[in-house]
């Protein structure tokens, strides 16, 4: 899936562009989950919004209340000739979320705090059906995996200022404290997977 309507690097040629393709995760905080694949390499763009609602309710003071039955959820676009969409789903399961907690990542409780993976495909679907499979054989963790498997239907970006939260506010506690050592979760586990330079 393309996004031929987005901003992307400016060494971004238009033969790159085309093989541009489109992941739709939930997994908690979108500040926490964008921190962690704006690090990987392949990754053009990360964006935070939300997804699984209407288009009139997708606001951040009306979806915190968890009655607009949207997720916080990331758009990220990637280069599939360097990182792969089942890349992606071994990182959001291992490293960006807990699968295995029912509409809450910690103390962040309510639907919009859903672990999903919106799929734009059939290929998607059958990835992330197979990666749940495998983790569930392998009793990767020790409670059921509960996360969501489901069509994407339209996502809805973020307020502006939602969008690279913590790397533009390191500082603050909850980003100190929950995406910081996501962060470095993913830096010591996956290093082979990381980026050389930060992603504008």
């Amino acid at each position: 899936m393309t996004e031929p309507h987005m901003a992307t690097p400016e060494n971004t040629t238009a033969e790159t562009l085309a093989e541009i393709e489109t992941a739709i995760l939930a997994g908690g905080c979108f500040w926490c989950v964008e921190a962690v694949f704006r690090e990987l390499d392949g990754v053009v763009r990360v964006e935070s919004g939300y997804c699984g609602g209407t288009r009139e309710t997708a606001d951040y003071r009306r979806v915190c209340t968890g009655r607009t039955d949207h997720a916080e959820a990331v758009r990220i676009s990637f280069d599939p000739r360097h990182v792969s969409y089942e890349d992606l789903l071994k990182v959001f399961f291992s490293v960006a979320h807990d699968p295995t907690q029912k509409d809450r990542q910690g103390n962040d409780r309510g639907r919009q705090y859903r672990s999903a993976i919106f799929y734009v495909d059939e290929k998607q679907r059958a990835a992330a059906v197979a990666a749940i499979e495998r983790l569930t054989r392998d009793q990767f963790y020790k409670d059921p995996i509960v996360t969501e498997v489901v069509p994407e239907n339209s996502f809805y970006p973020a307020e502006s200022y939602h969008n690279n939260y913590a790397a533009c506010h390191p500082s603050q506690p909850y980003i100190a404290h929950v995406a910081a050592p996501k962060v470095e979760k993913l830096r010591r586990y996956f290093k082979h997977m990381l980026r050389h330079e930060p992603l504008p």
